[in-house]
């Protein structure tokens, strides 16, 4: 815990440049408003580009229960990330079907891990498109 702690705030006082990369991928600061407590909650995730969307994999190490990131995105889509110094809001949603299928290979083949959590666990690991809010004021 204390590790993610640092982590975090290494990343937000350097902009990024220190934590800005974790296993080769890049990171992003989700925060999210808590469900339960309402207050605010950040976590640091890797992340795939798609066009001007991040997505986001909700696996927890292929842990049986969802992050709680993940239940917070679901209470409160409407949420803030930090990539580098540029801060915005985005939305976020889980995908289905066709499109959930094909961003999960594309997934897979980029991060191998992401398939093995799933082996580890029943549940659907849900992959969360977070679209940029139209009319958002980007801090750079």
């Amino acid at each position: 815990m204390l590790m993610w702690r640092l982590h975090r705030a290494l990343y937000r006082l350097s902009g990024g440049r220190v934590g800005g990369r974790l296993l080769g991928m890049p990171v992003l600061l989700l925060t999210t408003t808590g469900r339960r407590s309402g207050k605010p909650q950040t976590r640091a995730l890797t992340f795939f580009a798609e066009g001007r969307s991040f997505i986001v994999i909700a696996s927890n190490g292929g842990e049986p229960l969802h992050p709680a990131w993940f239940l917070n995105l679901r209470a409160h889509p409407d949420v803030q990330v930090q990539i580098g110094r540029r801060q915005m809001g985005v939305r976020g949603r889980e995908v289905q079907g066709a499109e959930r299928e094909r961003l999960w290979a594309r997934i897979t083949s980029l991060q191998p891990s992401y398939a093995r959590y799933q082996a580890r666990t029943s549940r659907r690991i849900p992959v969360v498109v977070l679209e940029p809010v139209s009319g958002d004021q980007r801090r750079e």
